[in-house]
């Protein structure tokens, strides 16, 4: 037997005081916000950019398509700063992934210049839509390109969403 001196049973926070929802778009709001604030031209993908457009889904992170250039990667620099977050390669060099952290606010941005099943920066942007989240706007990934891209990507946790995502791209065809 092992001693334990603090054992909880499950659930330890009585259930009238369980969270009923949970809502990310303070986070969001502040980091479109920053992004708009340093001029850094990104678009919203994965997950979040699926649930922006109604898709119910639900992510760790907030995901973005951006130009690797000198003066984007200057700015996404003061743009971790904005948020007092630090920029991390998790997979270099392998991967060209940048990686915008803060945990005392549970916050993680990807940044990606290359994503998989998408052509260019400016392809995804042409059918992008531009939306306004907290007073900024954003560009946000038509969900036929974020399907696209999971599809393509063709990862266990990608693959597991690809039906609700063509679902809810049926159901915004059928309403427009």
């Amino acid at each position: 037997m092992f001693d334990c001196p603090l054992v909880l049973s499950w659930p330890a926070i009585p259930a009238r005081l369980w969270p009923t929802s949970m809502n990310a778009a303070p986070l969001l709001n502040s980091v479109v916000a920053a992004l708009a604030e340093e001029g850094l031209e990104a678009i919203l993908i994965g997950n979040a950019g699926a649930a922006i457009q109604g898709a119910p889904v639900t992510t760790v992170d907030f995901d973005f398509m951006f130009r690797a250039t000198p003066p984007n990667l200057a700015k996404l620099k003061r743009f971790a700063l904005r948020l007092e977050a630090v920029i991390l390669r998790p997979y270099y060099p392998v991967s060209n992934l940048y990686r915008v952290v803060n945990d005392d606010r549970g916050l993680q941005v990807d940044f990606m210049p290359t994503i998989h099943g998408v052509k260019s920066f400016n392809s995804l942007r042409s059918r992008a839509e531009k939306m306004e989240l907290g007073g900024h706007s954003v560009w946000v990934a038509a969900l036929g390109d974020i399907i696209a891209s999971k599809r393509a990507a063709g990862r266990a946790r990608d693959k597991a969403v690809l039906d609700v995502l063509e679902a809810t791209l049926r159901e915004k065809r059928k309403a427009s």
